[in-house]
Protein backbone atom coordinates (compact mmCIF):
# COMPACT_ATOMS: atom_id res chain seq x y z
CA UNK A 1 0.00 0.00 0.00
CA UNK A 2 2.94 2.47 0.42
CA UNK A 3 4.65 1.20 -2.89
CA UNK A 4 1.63 2.23 -4.55
CA UNK A 5 1.12 5.37 -2.42
CA UNK A 6 4.80 6.78 -3.21
CA UNK A 7 3.89 5.54 -7.03
CA UNK A 8 0.80 7.65 -7.25
CA UNK A 9 2.34 10.74 -5.49
CA UNK A 10 5.52 10.63 -8.31
CA UNK A 11 2.56 10.25 -10.63
CA UNK A 12 1.09 13.29 -9.65
CA UNK A 13 3.87 15.10 -9.69
CA UNK A 14 5.30 14.24 -12.92
CA UNK A 15 2.15 16.28 -14.84
CA UNK A 16 3.40 19.49 -13.18
CA UNK A 17 6.98 18.82 -14.23
CA UNK A 18 6.46 17.72 -17.72
CA UNK A 19 4.15 21.60 -17.97
CA UNK A 20 7.18 23.49 -16.44
CA UNK A 21 10.01 21.96 -18.61
CA UNK A 22 7.34 23.40 -21.40
CA UNK A 23 7.02 26.70 -20.18
CA UNK A 24 10.55 27.03 -19.89
CA UNK A 25 11.33 25.59 -23.33
CA UNK A 26 8.65 27.71 -24.61
CA UNK A 27 10.04 31.11 -22.77
CA UNK A 28 13.40 30.29 -24.02
CA UNK A 29 12.25 29.61 -27.81
CA UNK A 30 10.57 33.32 -27.05
CA UNK A 31 13.67 35.15 -25.85
CA UNK A 32 16.15 33.79 -28.60
CA UNK A 33 13.04 34.47 -31.38
CA UNK A 34 12.24 38.51 -29.21
CA UNK A 35 16.64 38.22 -30.42
CA UNK A 36 16.78 37.83 -33.82
CA UNK A 37 13.17 39.64 -34.14
CA UNK A 38 15.17 42.92 -35.47
CA UNK A 39 17.25 40.84 -37.83
CA UNK A 40 14.18 39.25 -39.09
CA UNK A 41 12.32 42.58 -39.66
CA UNK A 42 15.32 43.84 -41.43
CA UNK A 43 15.65 40.92 -43.52
CA UNK A 44 11.75 41.33 -44.57
CA UNK A 45 12.34 45.04 -45.62
CA UNK A 46 15.28 45.27 -47.08
CA UNK A 47 15.47 42.02 -49.08
CA UNK A 48 12.65 39.97 -48.94
CA UNK A 49 10.13 42.54 -49.62
CA UNK A 50 11.67 44.32 -52.45
CA UNK A 51 12.46 40.89 -54.27
CA UNK A 52 8.94 40.16 -53.56
CA UNK A 53 7.78 43.75 -54.97
CA UNK A 54 10.02 42.89 -57.96
CA UNK A 55 8.58 39.83 -58.53
CA UNK A 56 4.86 41.09 -58.23
CA UNK A 57 5.83 43.99 -60.87
CA UNK A 58 6.93 41.10 -63.50
CA UNK A 59 3.52 40.11 -63.66
CA UNK A 60 1.27 42.89 -62.86
CA UNK A 61 -1.08 44.50 -65.55
CA UNK A 62 -3.19 47.46 -64.11
CA UNK A 63 -2.72 50.35 -66.49
CA UNK A 64 -5.49 49.61 -69.33
CA UNK A 65 -7.71 47.89 -66.77
CA UNK A 66 -8.09 51.08 -64.59
CA UNK A 67 -8.20 53.40 -67.65
CA UNK A 68 -10.72 51.60 -69.81
CA UNK A 69 -13.01 49.36 -67.59
CA UNK A 70 -15.56 49.36 -69.99
CA UNK A 71 -13.82 48.28 -72.95
CA UNK A 72 -11.73 45.49 -70.97
CA UNK A 73 -15.50 44.01 -69.48
CA UNK A 74 -16.62 44.08 -72.96
CA UNK A 75 -13.74 42.40 -74.48
CA UNK A 76 -14.38 39.80 -71.63
CA UNK A 77 -16.07 37.49 -73.79
CA UNK A 78 -14.67 37.84 -77.41
CA UNK A 79 -13.25 35.00 -79.19
CA UNK A 80 -10.19 36.91 -80.93
CA UNK A 81 -11.40 35.63 -84.45
CA UNK A 82 -13.24 38.67 -86.24
CA UNK A 83 -13.42 42.11 -85.10
CA UNK A 84 -15.26 42.98 -81.58
CA UNK A 85 -19.41 44.00 -82.11
CA UNK A 86 -20.75 47.73 -81.75
CA UNK A 87 -20.79 47.17 -77.78
CA UNK A 88 -17.38 47.05 -77.51
CA UNK A 89 -16.60 50.38 -79.69
CA UNK A 90 -18.93 51.90 -78.13
CA UNK A 91 -17.57 51.29 -74.65
CA UNK A 92 -14.16 52.02 -75.85
CA UNK A 93 -15.13 55.76 -77.06
CA UNK A 94 -16.32 56.27 -73.80
CA UNK A 95 -13.28 55.20 -72.09
CA UNK A 96 -11.21 57.24 -74.30
CA UNK A 97 -13.61 60.42 -73.75
CA UNK A 98 -13.19 59.83 -70.03
CA UNK A 99 -9.27 59.15 -69.93
CA UNK A 100 -9.01 62.52 -72.22
CA UNK A 101 -10.56 64.30 -69.55
CA UNK A 102 -9.01 62.59 -66.87
CA UNK A 103 -5.82 63.16 -68.57
CA UNK A 104 -5.08 59.26 -68.20
CA UNK A 105 -4.67 58.25 -71.92
CA UNK A 106 -1.14 58.40 -71.84
CA UNK A 107 -1.26 55.87 -68.85
CA UNK A 108 -3.13 53.33 -71.30
CA UNK A 109 -1.38 54.30 -74.53
CA UNK A 110 2.26 53.44 -72.99
CA UNK A 111 1.29 50.04 -71.83
CA UNK A 112 -0.44 49.29 -75.56
CA UNK A 113 2.26 50.40 -77.34
CA UNK A 114 4.37 47.39 -75.38
CA UNK A 115 2.27 45.05 -77.16
CA UNK A 116 1.81 46.71 -80.91
CA UNK A 117 4.19 49.44 -81.97
CA UNK A 118 2.18 52.73 -82.90
CA UNK A 119 -0.65 52.22 -80.22
CA UNK A 120 0.29 55.75 -78.84
CA UNK A 121 -0.34 56.91 -81.96
CA UNK A 122 -3.50 55.61 -82.71
CA UNK A 123 -4.75 56.37 -78.91
CA UNK A 124 -3.38 59.61 -79.01
CA UNK A 125 -4.59 60.59 -82.33
CA UNK A 126 -8.58 58.98 -81.40
CA UNK A 127 -8.44 60.69 -77.91
CA UNK A 128 -7.48 64.58 -79.58
CA UNK A 129 -10.38 63.87 -82.86
CA UNK A 130 -13.04 61.98 -80.73
CA UNK A 131 -14.85 65.70 -80.19
CA UNK A 132 -18.00 64.00 -78.30
CA UNK A 133 -19.28 60.66 -77.71
CA UNK A 134 -20.93 58.53 -80.77
CA UNK A 135 -24.75 58.39 -81.43
CA UNK A 136 -25.79 54.97 -80.21
CA UNK A 137 -24.79 52.35 -83.17
CA UNK A 138 -22.42 54.68 -85.03
CA UNK A 139 -19.36 54.08 -82.48
CA UNK A 140 -17.51 51.52 -84.66
CA UNK A 141 -17.69 53.85 -87.98
CA UNK A 142 -16.97 56.62 -86.27
CA UNK A 143 -13.48 55.17 -84.65
CA UNK A 144 -12.90 53.64 -87.79
CA UNK A 145 -13.08 56.65 -89.51
CA UNK A 146 -10.58 58.69 -87.38
CA UNK A 147 -8.07 55.73 -87.28
CA UNK A 148 -8.61 52.54 -89.58
CA UNK A 149 -6.53 50.67 -86.95
CA UNK A 150 -8.87 50.47 -84.94
CA UNK A 151 -10.68 47.93 -87.23
CA UNK A 152 -8.22 45.71 -87.21
CA UNK A 153 -8.15 42.43 -84.83
CA UNK A 154 -4.35 42.93 -83.86
CA UNK A 155 -5.29 46.79 -82.15
CA UNK A 156 -7.98 44.78 -80.38
CA UNK A 157 -6.31 41.72 -79.39
CA UNK A 158 -3.44 44.17 -78.10
CA UNK A 159 -6.27 46.00 -75.55
CA UNK A 160 -7.46 42.63 -74.58
CA UNK A 161 -3.98 40.96 -73.91
CA UNK A 162 -3.10 43.98 -71.64
CA UNK A 163 -6.62 43.58 -70.10
CA UNK A 164 -5.10 42.07 -66.72
CA UNK A 165 -4.78 41.84 -64.12
CA UNK A 166 -2.20 39.32 -64.06
CA UNK A 167 -0.11 38.90 -67.59
CA UNK A 168 2.75 36.73 -68.74
CA UNK A 169 3.73 39.42 -71.12
CA UNK A 170 6.72 40.80 -69.80
CA UNK A 171 8.22 37.21 -68.44
CA UNK A 172 7.53 35.97 -72.23
CA UNK A 173 9.21 38.94 -73.39
CA UNK A 174 12.11 38.61 -71.30
CA UNK A 175 12.90 35.31 -73.26
CA UNK A 176 12.31 36.72 -76.46
CA UNK A 177 8.42 35.05 -76.74
CA UNK A 178 5.20 36.72 -76.98
CA UNK A 179 1.52 35.62 -78.10
CA UNK A 180 0.43 35.87 -81.58
CA UNK A 181 -3.70 36.96 -82.97
CA UNK A 182 -4.53 33.44 -81.52
CA UNK A 183 -3.10 33.63 -77.90
CA UNK A 184 -0.63 30.97 -79.06
CA UNK A 185 2.81 31.57 -77.81
CA UNK A 186 5.61 32.07 -80.28
CA UNK A 187 9.10 33.53 -80.71
CA UNK A 188 9.49 37.39 -80.95
CA UNK A 189 10.25 38.93 -84.15
CA UNK A 190 13.48 39.14 -85.14
CA UNK A 191 13.98 42.94 -84.54
CA UNK A 192 12.63 42.60 -80.98
CA UNK A 193 14.67 39.39 -79.93
CA UNK A 194 17.70 40.24 -78.30
CA UNK A 195 17.38 39.37 -75.24
CA UNK A 196 18.20 35.55 -75.59
CA UNK A 197 21.64 37.45 -76.90
CA UNK A 198 22.14 39.70 -73.93
CA UNK A 199 21.70 36.82 -71.50
CA UNK A 200 24.05 34.34 -73.28
CA UNK A 201 26.66 37.36 -73.12
CA UNK A 202 25.76 37.98 -69.62
CA UNK A 203 26.74 34.26 -69.21
CA UNK A 204 29.89 33.59 -70.99
CA UNK A 205 31.27 37.13 -69.92
CA UNK A 206 30.66 35.70 -66.25
CA UNK A 207 31.53 32.02 -67.03
CA UNK A 208 34.71 33.47 -68.45
CA UNK A 209 35.77 36.09 -65.47
CA UNK A 210 35.36 33.14 -63.25
CA UNK A 211 37.48 30.52 -64.56
CA UNK A 212 39.89 33.86 -65.27
CA UNK A 213 40.14 34.43 -61.45
CA UNK A 214 40.19 30.60 -60.87
CA UNK A 215 42.76 30.46 -62.41
CA UNK A 216 45.14 33.24 -60.44
CA UNK A 217 43.61 32.78 -57.23
CA UNK A 218 44.22 29.02 -56.64
CA UNK A 219 48.11 29.80 -56.55
CA UNK A 220 47.68 32.75 -54.68
CA UNK A 221 45.72 31.11 -52.04
CA UNK A 222 48.14 27.89 -52.10
CA UNK A 223 50.68 30.40 -51.32
CA UNK A 224 48.63 32.44 -48.65
CA UNK A 225 47.91 28.80 -46.88
CA UNK A 226 51.11 27.27 -46.91
CA UNK A 227 53.31 30.22 -46.20
CA UNK A 228 54.80 31.06 -42.68
CA UNK A 229 51.88 33.30 -40.62
CA UNK A 230 54.20 36.31 -40.93
CA UNK A 231 54.45 36.10 -44.51
CA UNK A 232 51.33 35.28 -45.27
CA UNK A 233 49.64 37.91 -43.42
CA UNK A 234 51.60 40.46 -45.68
CA UNK A 235 50.22 38.82 -49.15
CA UNK A 236 47.20 39.17 -47.13
CA UNK A 237 47.28 42.57 -47.37
CA UNK A 238 48.08 42.69 -50.74
CA UNK A 239 44.79 40.93 -51.59
CA UNK A 240 42.62 43.04 -49.33
CA UNK A 241 43.78 46.62 -50.07
CA UNK A 242 41.87 46.19 -53.49
CA UNK A 243 38.76 44.53 -51.61
CA UNK A 244 38.80 47.77 -49.65
CA UNK A 245 38.95 50.43 -52.53
CA UNK A 246 36.08 51.56 -54.21
CA UNK A 247 35.01 49.59 -56.86
CA UNK A 248 34.03 52.89 -59.36
CA UNK A 249 37.77 53.80 -58.51
CA UNK A 250 39.16 50.16 -59.41
CA UNK A 251 37.29 50.36 -62.35
CA UNK A 252 38.61 53.74 -63.48
CA UNK A 253 41.92 53.65 -62.93
CA UNK A 254 41.55 50.38 -65.48
CA UNK A 255 40.50 53.18 -68.30
CA UNK A 256 43.15 55.21 -67.12
CA UNK A 257 45.88 52.23 -67.86
CA UNK A 258 44.00 50.44 -70.72
CA UNK A 259 43.70 53.08 -72.46
CA UNK A 260 45.42 54.37 -76.42
CA UNK A 261 47.58 56.66 -74.20
CA UNK A 262 48.26 54.37 -71.18
CA UNK A 263 50.31 52.45 -69.13
CA UNK A 264 50.38 49.57 -71.21
CA UNK A 265 50.29 50.96 -74.58
CA UNK A 266 53.12 53.60 -73.75
CA UNK A 267 55.72 50.43 -72.31
CA UNK A 268 54.68 47.84 -75.81
CA UNK A 269 55.73 50.87 -78.06
CA UNK A 270 58.49 51.61 -75.87
CA UNK A 271 59.97 48.43 -76.40
CA UNK A 272 59.37 48.32 -80.10
CA UNK A 273 56.93 45.47 -80.00
CA UNK A 274 54.13 47.55 -81.64
CA UNK A 275 53.90 51.00 -83.59
CA UNK A 276 50.26 51.72 -83.71
CA UNK A 277 48.47 51.80 -79.67
CA UNK A 278 46.28 48.58 -78.78
CA UNK A 279 42.71 48.91 -78.37
CA UNK A 280 42.47 47.22 -74.64
CA UNK A 281 39.75 49.16 -73.56
CA UNK A 282 35.95 49.29 -74.31
CA UNK A 283 35.75 46.31 -75.62
CA UNK A 284 35.64 42.42 -74.12
CA UNK A 285 39.01 41.75 -73.14
CA UNK A 286 38.61 45.71 -71.21
CA UNK A 287 35.75 43.66 -69.11
CA UNK A 288 37.56 40.25 -68.81
CA UNK A 289 40.49 42.67 -67.53
CA UNK A 290 38.94 44.67 -65.15
CA UNK A 291 36.18 42.40 -63.55
CA UNK A 292 38.80 39.39 -63.11
CA UNK A 293 40.56 42.38 -61.00
CA UNK A 294 37.64 43.57 -59.17
CA UNK A 295 36.32 40.00 -58.40
CA UNK A 296 39.75 37.99 -57.52
CA UNK A 297 39.27 38.71 -54.15
CA UNK A 298 35.94 37.15 -53.80
CA UNK A 299 37.53 33.62 -54.79
CA UNK A 300 40.66 33.82 -53.11
CA UNK A 301 38.82 34.06 -49.86
CA UNK A 302 36.86 30.96 -50.24
CA UNK A 303 40.00 29.15 -51.47
CA UNK A 304 42.34 30.19 -48.84
CA UNK A 305 39.27 29.51 -46.07
CA UNK A 306 39.36 25.32 -47.71
CA UNK A 307 43.36 25.31 -48.06
CA UNK A 308 43.89 26.24 -44.40
CA UNK A 309 41.77 23.16 -43.20
CA UNK A 310 43.44 20.91 -44.86
CA UNK A 311 46.46 19.15 -42.58
CA UNK A 312 49.80 18.79 -44.52
CA UNK A 313 50.01 15.66 -43.31
CA UNK A 314 48.07 13.70 -45.73
CA UNK A 315 50.57 15.25 -48.27
CA UNK A 316 53.42 13.49 -46.56
CA UNK A 317 51.73 10.19 -45.62
CA UNK A 318 50.58 9.93 -49.41
CA UNK A 319 54.93 10.83 -50.24
CA UNK A 320 55.86 7.85 -47.67
CA UNK A 321 53.32 5.62 -50.06
CA UNK A 322 55.49 6.50 -53.36
CA UNK A 323 53.11 9.06 -54.95
CA UNK A 324 54.67 12.14 -56.55
CA UNK A 325 54.04 15.60 -55.62
CA UNK A 326 51.91 15.95 -59.14
CA UNK A 327 50.11 12.62 -58.47
CA UNK A 328 49.55 13.35 -54.48
CA UNK A 329 48.31 17.01 -55.62
CA UNK A 330 45.65 15.87 -57.98
CA UNK A 331 44.52 13.08 -55.98
CA UNK A 332 44.70 14.06 -52.32
CA UNK A 333 45.13 17.73 -52.11
CA UNK A 334 42.64 19.06 -55.11
CA UNK A 335 39.99 17.07 -54.09
CA UNK A 336 39.95 18.61 -50.71
CA UNK A 337 39.92 21.97 -51.83
CA UNK A 338 36.57 21.44 -53.85
CA UNK A 339 33.80 22.88 -51.46
CA UNK A 340 36.45 25.99 -51.64
CA UNK A 341 36.15 26.23 -55.44
CA UNK A 342 32.45 25.71 -55.31
CA UNK A 343 31.87 28.49 -53.00
CA UNK A 344 34.29 30.66 -54.65
CA UNK A 345 33.57 29.97 -58.32
CA UNK A 346 29.69 30.39 -57.60
CA UNK A 347 30.21 33.47 -55.51
CA UNK A 348 32.52 35.38 -58.59
CA UNK A 349 29.53 33.99 -60.85
CA UNK A 350 26.32 34.94 -59.05
CA UNK A 351 28.41 38.62 -58.60
CA UNK A 352 29.24 38.60 -62.37
CA UNK A 353 26.01 38.48 -63.72
CA UNK A 354 24.66 41.12 -61.66
CA UNK A 355 27.95 43.57 -62.36
CA UNK A 356 26.61 46.91 -63.84
CA UNK A 357 29.66 49.78 -63.36
CA UNK A 358 32.06 47.84 -64.43
CA UNK A 359 30.90 46.66 -67.85
CA UNK A 360 28.99 50.17 -68.37
CA UNK A 361 32.59 51.91 -67.85
CA UNK A 362 35.33 49.70 -69.58
CA UNK A 363 33.06 47.55 -72.05
CA UNK A 364 31.50 48.16 -75.96
CA UNK A 365 28.41 48.49 -77.05
CA UNK A 366 28.02 44.48 -78.02
CA UNK A 367 29.72 44.21 -74.20
CA UNK A 368 26.97 45.48 -72.24
CA UNK A 369 25.60 42.68 -69.59
CA UNK A 370 21.84 42.04 -68.73
CA UNK A 371 22.28 44.65 -65.67
CA UNK A 372 22.86 47.64 -68.13
CA UNK A 373 19.36 46.75 -69.88
CA UNK A 374 17.83 46.52 -66.35
CA UNK A 375 18.93 49.70 -65.35
CA UNK A 376 17.78 51.11 -68.83
CA UNK A 377 14.55 50.03 -68.46
CA UNK A 378 14.29 51.68 -65.02
CA UNK A 379 15.85 55.01 -65.99
CA UNK A 380 15.15 55.88 -69.10
CA UNK A 381 12.05 54.36 -70.35
CA UNK A 382 10.34 53.34 -67.02
CA UNK A 383 9.02 50.08 -68.18
CA UNK A 384 9.02 48.32 -64.75
CA UNK A 385 7.03 45.45 -65.96
CA UNK A 386 10.38 44.55 -68.09
CA UNK A 387 12.97 45.27 -65.74
CA UNK A 388 11.28 43.08 -62.86
CA UNK A 389 10.75 40.28 -65.74
CA UNK A 390 14.33 40.33 -66.78
CA UNK A 391 15.27 40.36 -62.90
CA UNK A 392 13.30 37.59 -62.49
CA UNK A 393 14.90 35.54 -64.92
CA UNK A 394 18.37 36.46 -63.91
CA UNK A 395 16.59 35.42 -60.06
CA UNK A 396 15.69 32.47 -61.19
CA UNK A 397 19.35 31.87 -62.71
CA UNK A 398 20.85 32.13 -59.67
CA UNK A 399 18.57 30.11 -57.61
CA UNK A 400 19.22 27.35 -59.67
CA UNK A 401 23.13 27.75 -59.79
CA UNK A 402 22.80 27.84 -55.95
CA UNK A 403 20.59 24.71 -56.11
CA UNK A 404 23.38 22.89 -58.69
CA UNK A 405 26.18 23.81 -56.10
CA UNK A 406 24.11 22.16 -53.17
CA UNK A 407 24.27 18.79 -55.10
CA UNK A 408 28.08 19.05 -56.09
CA UNK A 409 29.17 20.16 -53.01
CA UNK A 410 27.65 18.42 -50.54
CA UNK A 411 28.97 15.51 -51.41
CA UNK A 412 32.25 16.44 -51.15
CA UNK A 413 31.47 18.59 -47.73
CA UNK A 414 30.50 15.15 -46.65
CA UNK A 415 33.19 13.12 -47.52
CA UNK A 416 36.32 15.55 -46.69
CA UNK A 417 36.71 16.14 -50.55
CA UNK A 418 37.62 12.28 -50.89
CA UNK A 419 36.33 9.31 -52.19
CA UNK A 420 34.99 7.26 -50.06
Amino acid sequence: MTAAFVAGADASSEVPLKRRLKRAERTRRLKALALILPLLLFLLFTFLGPIAGMLWRSVDDWEVRQVMPHTVAALADWDGKDVPGEPAFAALAGDIRTARDAGTVAIASKRLNYALNGFRTIMSGTARNLKTLPEPGTAKDTLIGINPAWGERATWAAIKGASGPLTSFYLLGALDLTRNLDGAIVAAPEEQAIYRDVFGRTFTISLGVTVLCLILGFPVAYMLATLPTGQSNVLMIFVLLPFWTSLLVRTCAWIVVLQSEGIVNDSLRWIGLIDEPLRLIYNRFGVYVAMTHVLLPFMILPLYSSMRSISPAYMRAAASLGASPVTAFLRIYLPQTVPGIGAGSLLVFILAIGYYITPALVGGAADQMISYFIAFYTTETVNWGLASALGAVLLLATLLLAVVYGKLVHGQQVTGGMKN
